[in-house]
């Protein structure tokens, strides 16, 4: 008998990775993959238990995929993922709808585990987090074939007192450099035109396995794939970054001239509470010396507001720091109280009305600081990255400075037909406050 797999991911990147790992083991088993969730006999939810809105959409997903126990095919309903990982006793107990779960450490054997389900097993494997997956083990690409994220890491050791990250993921283990470069190899052999690079410490990556960050010397290999395009980085650690990292960055004209560092915050009593290394000063003087030594760079970056004990002082100065610094990209989360965290038991809890208003004030000031950097760009030639052809002559694309999935887009007409995957010099004509619009320059 056919039995046919459905799959929704939730979350980062990084999940997603380890969703396309799933559906290229369970269709190497035999199993027949479909994006219809009707159809499916089983069902798998990989989840998200980062912050709050994380595990309530999580839980959302599961409830009205459950659904389809009686409005559709599905036979049976799995679990995995972080949420599977973290909170599997809860979920075991409260959601009968749930036939099975697989936690973080236990990815590489989802066929057995739908395998199981089938037979009528309550099938639970949540193991230690410990999982690193090789370049071996087949992967079902769910994103569009010019476009591949590459883990190459698990795990952290950065003890953030806010972040249950090494609850559900356990501590940081990098790949073998070969082993990467080999999955690359096969990916751009395969289409890819653009790598992205993630781990949850990308800036770590090699430390634990060479002595030393290894970052550099990785980028520099991968760089040597030909018809390989955009090589680009995400979650990189603001103490991590080096010299040989930025002297590569500038040099190598694959990397994209593009950061995504995640700061939190810029109060030094805020970041000492959160437990990150370094404080305000360091981080002014490296954003400052990646603009010196890499020239056009986009930074993008994230922040936490209403952090326990963070006053209103505290709110102003990142504030001050977000005008001073001039981000190209921002995001402002809310604070998310997680039991089992340090941050959970500290007092001076921040309202939650509070929180939100100072997100919404901190969003307001990168969007005015956006537009008016996006207005820079009018009259720049951009090499974009065509995604999507729209109605007439009109095509939807990403520059250099643009991750995918959460940042901008360039919107641009051309007179020539193209196809997703194709790279275009686009003129930039106007700009709004995170996207571009232009039109194709002929060569």
């Amino acid at each position: 008998m056919t039995i046919k797999v459905g799959l929704v991911s939730l979350g980062c990147p990084k999940n997603l990775v380890d969703s396309e790992i799933m559906l290229g083991l369970l269709k190497e088993s035999g199993f027949i993959i479909t994006n219809r969730e009707k159809e499916a006999d089983v069902i798998i939810v990989n989840t998200c238990s980062f912050i709050n809105d994380a595990k309530e959409e999580s839980i959302k997903t599961i409830f009205e995929l459950a659904r389809l126990k009686e409005e559709g095919n599905c036979r049976v309903l799995l679990v995995a993922g972080c949420l599977a990982q973290r909170y599997h006793r809860e979920l075991t107990e409260e959601m009968p709808e749930v036939d099975g779960l697989i936690g973080t450490g236990a990815i590489h054997e989802v066929p057995v585990l739908v395998r199981r389900a089938l037979a009528g097993e309550k099938a639970f494997l949540v193991e230690s987090p410990g999982y690193l997956h090789t370049s071996l083990q087949p992967r079902m690409q769910a994103t569009p074939s010019y476009t591949s994220y590459l883990k190459i890491a698990e795990g952290c050791d950065n003890r953030c007192s806010y972040c249950t990250i090494p609850l559900v993921r356990g501590p940081f283990r990098s790949r073998e450099a070969e082993d990467i470069i080999n999955e690359a190899a096969g990916m751009v052999k395969q289409g890819t035109k653009e790598l992205v690079l993630v781990a949850q410490d990308t800036t770590r990556y090699g430390l634990d396995l060479y002595g030393r960050p290894y970052l550099d010397s990785l980028l520099e290999c991968l760089a040597g794939l030909e018809g390989l395009i955009w090589i680009r980085l995400l979650y990189t650690y603001p103490s991590l970054i080096n010299d040989q990292l930025i002297r590569l960055i500038a040099r190598e004209k694959k990397i994209c001239n593009y950061l995504d560092i995640p700061l939190q915050h810029a109060s030094n009593s805020v970041l000492q509470r959160m437990k990150r290394q370094g404080g305000n000063a360091e981080i002014q003087r490296l954003i400052k010396k990646l603009r010196a030594e890499i020239p056009g760079i986009i930074l993008r970056s994230t922040f936490i507001v209403g952090f326990p004990g963070e006053t209103e002082e505290d709110f102003e100065e990142l504030l001050s720091f977000m005008t001073s610094m001039q981000f190209d990209r921002v995001g402002v989360f809310t604070y998310s109280r997680e039991e089992d965290t340090p941050a959970a038991s500290m007092p001076d809890q921040v309202p939650e009305e509070i929180k939100m208003a100072r997100r919404d004030k901190a969003m307001s000031l990168q969007q005015k600081i956006s537009h008016e950097k996006n207005r820079g760009k009018i009259g720049a030639q951009l090499s974009v990255l065509v995604e999507k052809k729209n109605t007439g002559k009109t095509y939807t694309g990403r520059s250099e400075g643009d991750a995918p999935g959460i940042d901008g887009k360039v919107k641009f007409t051309s007179e020539t037909h193209l196809q997703p995957g194709d790279f275009v010099k686009v003129l930039i004509t106007a700009a709004q406050p995170y996207d571009l619009t232009g039109k194709l320059v002929r060569e």
